[in-house]
């Protein structure tokens, strides 16, 4: 199935999830993202904050166990240049300001940048990914615009309400792949193909 029919397809399922079903729901996929990531060297987490009227994983579970349990780790989140289609990566801690952009999404009020190159983990949101890494997003861009700056061994992880496709049919060579995606009922492995892990 293409990026585009696949993206129709699964963000009206995301909009159908009852508020019950995306808590418990992004909850199992912080505890997986948890128990399968290794952030003993990670010094810079790349995340972004929900979207609410697309209702989006709550990914305040992920950032809440991260100020707690892994002070050192510095967490950022993305701007939208809106000019540029590029996105910036600010400074995201429990005390900083939040204001609404344009697309009424929350972004922080500072302008405290971190370098794309400095990234060590990116979480990047998936309506749908296929087993080979490949990703479905909203279609702007932005996040493969993104992820082709990050570092080769920067790791990619994908968070997803549902289970992988087995093909994106219109997936193209220059697509960034994620190495893991992590979904409410399992982490699926690039490199592993459809062996996943519960």
């Amino acid at each position: 199935m293409i990026k585009s029919e696949l993206r129709k397809i699964y963000l009206a399922k995301q909009r159908l999830l009852s508020p019950a079903e995306r808590e418990s729901k992004s909850r199992d996929i912080a505890d997986l993202f948890f128990q399968n990531t290794d952030l003993t060297n990670a010094d810079f987490l790349h995340c972004f904050i929900a979207i609410q009227k697309f209702n989006e994983i709550d990914t305040a579970f992920i950032f809440e166990r991260l100020w707690s349990e892994f002070p050192k780790i510095t967490t950022v989140v993305p701007r939208v240049v809106f000019e540029t289609g590029e996105m910036e990566n600010l400074i995201f801690a429990p005390d900083t300001e939040l204001v609404p952009n344009t697309w009424q999404i929350h972004e922080p009020a500072h302008n405290e940048y971190v370098s794309t190159d400095e990234i060590d983990i990116v979480l990047a949101p998936g309506l749908a990914f296929d087993l080979a890494g490949h990703r479905v997003g909203y279609g702007k861009g932005f996040y493969d615009r993104f992820l082709v700056k990050c570092r080769p061994d920067c790791l990619k992880i994908g968070l997803s309400f549902f289970q992988p496709v087995k093909e994106i049919s219109d997936a193209w060579d220059g697509d960034v792949r994620l190495d893991l995606c992590v979904t409410s009922e399992r982490v699926f492995e690039r490199h592993k193909g459809a062996e996943g892990r519960s």
